[in-house]
């Protein structure tokens, strides 16, 4: 158990003795230089606070080089993780259960004797689309009931530049009793997961870094190199960081909605968008974006974060604006096509039967936050059309308890054989061998969204 807060400034001295041997290790360090195997294991404890996709898979890849500890609120996340289940189906249960050097937990206290804090939690925005700083400041009150003299906390959430300095420190300093920058140290060091792409998880993406002064950044530049094979890159502040990550996915949010606008244009004029695409990739500089649904809890939600901020600047953002407007209604479009074809086609949508497949917010993951297919469901449901849902990878009980879908367990029933419209909606791989129209009544068609059936000749938007 941590030492309970009011013991605890007498036993401050302890961690500034960690941090002044971790720094002269430091001293010998220079940027580019390979590290002192034995750099992490002396006297450095992390703890990662928040075990979502990233926490989860940042706490694994760190507790490979040091003892770590991996902290959540959900003490029924922990217990499943502590049995080597990952309800999210990204890590394996070998590799929870086979790792000795991790401990979850869901008592702050537990992480009392750890010196290095890594904040990994939610940002998501309310109902008018702006900032809810509220799992930022539970973390931050969290760790600053256990924080001693000369401890590092480390934020990772996506969020506008300022908010650490502006919202975090403030907390950590008023809960802890104790003076930032003199006897705690903060940085910033965004995650740049990118989930179920395997091709570019936390190993394999240079991780941006920075610190609350010079001694900090260097600090917290070298932790990371130390646990991230591609390495690091060291921002001049914590400002520069927090501005790096929101644009990043600020820039993705912007590109797909040029696409989808195209997608609408030219389809208003016959025009395959694929044929297009195909077409425009032979230039060397073509930018490789598709049009499509823009949910999940990263592009569609952080610009939101920026253009507050902007705001209380008195600064406009007409192009993000605009983007956020296009992106947002790409839904609703596509389930105004799929009714106009049943029309063409001479099928009523009222009691229409449609079979979507995919619901998550993105292709070969689990999530299903912010998933855009809830909105298809919902228009097509506007329009009489009777919906059902498949997808293997979403927690269908989750799904039923967020947005009141029963999906389908199986697509063997009786119940859903024949249906008047099958949608493509999520191109998971197990979808990409199957058969769509063995489940078509005759007249029926598939609408394929995202090229989730490339062998089967489909609508597409």
């Amino acid at each position: 158990m941590g030492t309970p807060v009011k013991e605890r400034t007498r036993h401050r001295s302890n961690g500034t003795n960690r941090r002044n041997t971790f720094e002269k290790d430091l001293k010998q360090v220079s940027p580019g230089q390979p590290l002192d195997e034995n750099f992490c294991e002396k006297g450095i404890r992390p703890c990662v606070i928040g075990l979502g996709f990233v926490g989860l898979s940042l706490a694994l890849l760190i507790s490979k080089k040091m003892r770590t500890i991996g902290f959540d609120i959900s003490k029924q996340r922990v217990d499943e993780l502590v049995t080597g289940y990952d309800r999210n189906m990204d890590i394996e249960r070998k590799e929870l259960l086979g790792n000795s050097l991790l401990t979850f937990s869901s008592d702050i206290r537990n992480a009392g004797e750890c010196n290095v804090y890594i904040v990994t939690v939610p940002t998501p925005v309310d109902k008018n689309n702006c900032p809810d700083t509220g799992p930022l400041e539970e973390a931050s009150e969290l760790i600053a009931s256990v924080l001693k003299k000369g401890d590092t906390v480390i934020y990772e959430s996506t969020v506008y530049p300022g908010c650490t300095e502006e919202v975090c420190i403030p907390i950590l300093e008023r809960t802890s009793g104790m003076k930032f920058n003199s006897d705690f140290f903060c940085g910033y060091s965004p995650e740049r997961m990118n989930p179920g792409d395997k091709k570019h998880g936390i190993p394999c993406v240079i991780k941006l870094t920075s610190g609350s002064n010079e001694e900090t950044g260097r600090f917290i530049d070298t932790f990371f190199r130390k646990v991230i094979p591609s390495g690091t890159f060291m921002t001049s502040d914590i400002k520069t960081a927090e501005a790096a990550k929101v644009m990043e996915n600020m820039q993705r949010d912007v590109n797909i909605a040029f696409m989808n606008e195209m997608a609408v244009v030219f389809s208003s004029m016959g025009i395959s968008m694929e044929k297009v695409l195909q077409a425009s990739r032979t230039r060397w500089n073509f930018l490789n974006f598709t049009p499509g649904l823009v949910g999940g809890h990263c592009v569609a939600v952080d610009p939101y974060w920026l253009l507050w901020r902007a705001g209380q600047n008195n600064i406009h953002m007409p192009v993000t604006e605009a983007s956020r407007r296009m992106n947002e209604s790409v839904a609703e479009y596509l389930a105004e096509k799929i009714v106009v074809l049943m029309a063409r086609k001479k099928i009523n949508p009222i009691g229409a039967s449609v079979l979507i497949f995919g619901f998550t917010f993105k292709e070969n993951c689990s999530d299903c936050r912010n998933t855009k297919v809830a909105d298809i469901v919902k228009k097509l449901s506007l329009f009489g059309c009777r919906c059902m849902v498949y997808d293997p990878n979403a927690d269908r009980d989750a799904v039923s308890r967020e947005y009141g879908i029963d999906m389908l367990p199986l697509l063997e029933n009786k119940e859903q054989a024949r249906v008047d419209v099958v949608v493509g909606a999520v191109s998971h791989n197990c979808f990409r061998d199957m058969n769509p129209g063995r489940f078509l009544r005759s007249g029926g068609f598939v609408f394929d969204i995202k090229g989730v059936f490339p062998g089967y000749l489909s609508e597409r938007p």
